[in-house]
Order: C-alpha cells, then sequence, then structure tokens
C-alpha cells in the first residue's frame, strides 16, 4: 500500500507516475490530475486534454484563448 500525495490516503491501488518534473504517488486520477495537469490560463480549469498552447500560456479551450487576447486558435474548422 502506498500513501497518495494529494489527499494522503494509504490505498491497496495506489499508482505512481513519473513524468520529466518528478511525478509523484496517487490513489485515484482524480488526485492525479488535480496534483500533474496544467492549469488553463484564463479561467484555472485543469487541462486533461491537449488544450492549446501560445507564447508560453496554456488554455483549455480556444474560448479562453481569445478572452486572454490570442488570435487565430479555433476549436473547430
Amino acid at each position: 500500500m502506498a500513501t497518495c500525495d494529494v489527499c494522503g490516503n494509504n490505498y491497496d491501488k495506489s499508482f505512481s507516475v513519473k513524468t520529466v518534473d518528478g511525478g509523484g504517488t496517487f490513489d485515484s486520477f482524480e488526485c492525479a490530475i488535480h496534483a500533474l495537469a496544467p492549469s488553463c490560463d484564463h479561467c484555472q480549469c485543469k487541462i486533461i486534454g491537449h488544450g492549446s498552447e501560445h507564447d508560453g500560456k496554456m488554455f483549455c479551450c480556444a474560448h479562453c484563448a481569445r478572452k486572454s487576447g490570442v488570435i487565430g486558435l479555433e476549436d473547430r474548422v
């Protein structure tokens, strides 16, 4: 059993994720997302898909990118 880095739950089905920046041990995908997924620079939601990146900033969608002044990103073409 291992303890989740986010919530502290000691769980027999915990798992570890290794990233170039380190990683961690988690009891659920929810905790892993909370710890590892980037946040949208506009709305602060966690980006669990590909998202969009512009000038070093991450966005969850083209709408948030536009609201932040980015021109030319589209969710659909």
